[in-house]
């Protein structure tokens, strides 16, 4: 089914242990969401300095960045090394997929603009809506104008690259999605997350006090109110890394 095509994630978090244990970590997750029989996964740990090499590189034909909680604007020594990364599978027409901060690291590469979003932190399940360019890329897999994810960031593409184009925006956030020819798509969201990922997220991030214990409480008692559409994003990542758009 998958003509033994072979795919890399490039990994740009820690996993917790949380992760580890229910997922296999973050890698898990992403392979549970978009690996099809006959295609072979492998993971650089680039957050750790493990990139692939020239050689690597011409083996894969698809790359998927992940979440971080690094700022895609900053400049630590593995952030850099895949900005340059990035440019490089950019001029070999490679596809690549990059979920939250990885949206924002190749909107970064390609020439576009990252930082705080102004409307702070988006957590939750958020409604995204396609423009109506968009709506025709993805008519052949039949999904509604608007569609449920999970959200967890404060930064956001603030400024897209040249010849880059907004496919879909949030209430919250201009730029949900983003493609640049072909063979490059971002998306702000996370598609492949669970709740409880989403869940054990909040109560880290609150234990390192990077939101206030009282808007954790609030976010855990609001999130049955609305379900991703996880099988539609399953359908939307897949078509776009294995060329069926």
């Amino acid at each position: 089914m998958g003509g033994g095509k072979r795919f890399a994630v490039l990994l740009c978090a820690e996993d917790s242990e949380y992760v580890k244990k229910r997922y296999g970590g973050y890698y898990g997750v992403f392979v549970e969401m978009l690996a099809e029989e006959g295609e072979t996964w492998d993971v650089f740990r680039v957050a750790n300095g493990e990139f692939p090499d020239d050689e690597q590189v011409d083996r894969f034909d698809g790359f998927v960045i992940t979440g971080s909680c690094n700022d895609a604007h900053g400049n630590d020594a593995w952030i850099c090394r895949l900005v340059s990364l990035l440019k490089k599978l950019d001029s070999l027409n490679r596809k690549v997929l990059g979920i939250c901060f990885g949206h924002q690291v190749l909107s970064r590469a390609l020439g576009g603009k990252t930082g705080r979003a102004i409307t702070g932190w988006d957590i939750g399940v958020t409604t995204i809506h396609f423009s109506s360019s968009s709506s025709k890329l993805f008519s052949s897999l039949k999904i509604p104008t608007t569609l449920s994810i999970i959200e967890c960031h404060r930064d956001e593409v603030q400024e897209l690259p040249p010849k880059a184009e907004v496919i879909a925006w949030s209430e919250k956030t201009g730029v949900e999605m983003f493609r640049y020819g072909n063979h490059i798509m971002g998306i702000q969201g996370h598609p492949e997350y669970t709740k409880d990922i989403l869940v054990h997220l909040i109560d880290r991030l609150s234990q390192r006090d990077f939101i206030v214990d009282s808007y954790a409480d609030d976010l855990k008692a609001n999130m049955g109110k609305m379900e991703p559409d996880k099988d539609a994003w399953k359908k939307l990542c897949t078509s776009f890394l294995k060329g069926r758009l």
